[in-house]
């Protein structure tokens, strides 16, 4: 399980037993996820309540995830969005998404769930195709780093004015205000942070929850 930059395991108890309200199904996915290969994926519970807040805070009802793993983000998002609601969730694995449909089903919210399998890409082309331009409240970023950038300007183009789109790692353990630090990932992270915060198409901000999660609020 991913915890908050800065959090010792006394201080990430705490903000859990106290600092938050957990639905029991997302309880248990956390718990199973945590026992499985690259839990680490798993995003913060308490990131997963500052998700599910933007959707109501933002009244959405309509969702893009780009990368969903075994659901807990999903989930939480989709059950603060109501009936009615629907989150398009983009992923590669059938193995990781199988559990966060049975997470859906537990909580009671597959019905607003529109699981699309292939890379994120195609899938915003054919939202776009679709006629979905301007047409999503929140998105939320979560996969390959190096394709960041792409699935930011996707985002722009279907996520409305004053909708947010959320993106995942954006402090990378520390790594992108290394100035010695070079690979892939890192770089890519290290320049959409760059560009974002130059970026007047958006209103943004870094909140260190998780390991970095940046809002930018589409003007």
């Amino acid at each position: 399980m991913s915890t908050s930059i800065g959090l010792d395991d006394t201080l990430r108890a705490y903000l859990i037993s106290d600092g938050m309200r957990e639905h029991p199904v997302l309880t248990r996915l956390r718990e199973e996820t945590q026992r499985m290969p690259r839990a680490s994926m798993q995003v913060a519970p308490e990131e997963g309540a500052l998700l599910a807040m933007l959707v109501r805070l933002l009244d959405a009802r309509r969702v893009l995830e780009i990368g969903t793993f075994t659901g807990y983000s999903s989930t939480a998002m989709a059950l603060a969005m109501g009936e009615g609601g629907r989150i398009v969730c983009c992923d590669l694995s059938t193995d990781w998404t199988d559990i966060a449909r049975q997470a859906w089903t537990d909580a009671g919210v597959a019905d607003r769930v529109d699981l699309r399998i292939g890379p994120a890409l195609d899938t915003v082309d054919a939202l776009l195709d679709e006629g979905a331009e301007s047409g999503f409240d929140l998105a939320f970023i979560d996969a390959d780093k190096p394709s960041y950038d792409a699935y930011y300007e996707g985002c722009l183009r279907l996520v409305r004015t004053g909708g947010v789109i959320a993106i995942d790692n954006t402090l990378w353990s520390g790594r992108v205000a290394d100035a010695s630090v070079h690979d892939e990932s890192t770089d890519a992270i290290r320049a959409l942070n760059a560009k974002i915060a130059a970026d007047e198409r958006v209103e943004p901000v870094i909140v260190p929850v998780g390991d970095g999660l940046t809002l930018a609020r589409r003007i």
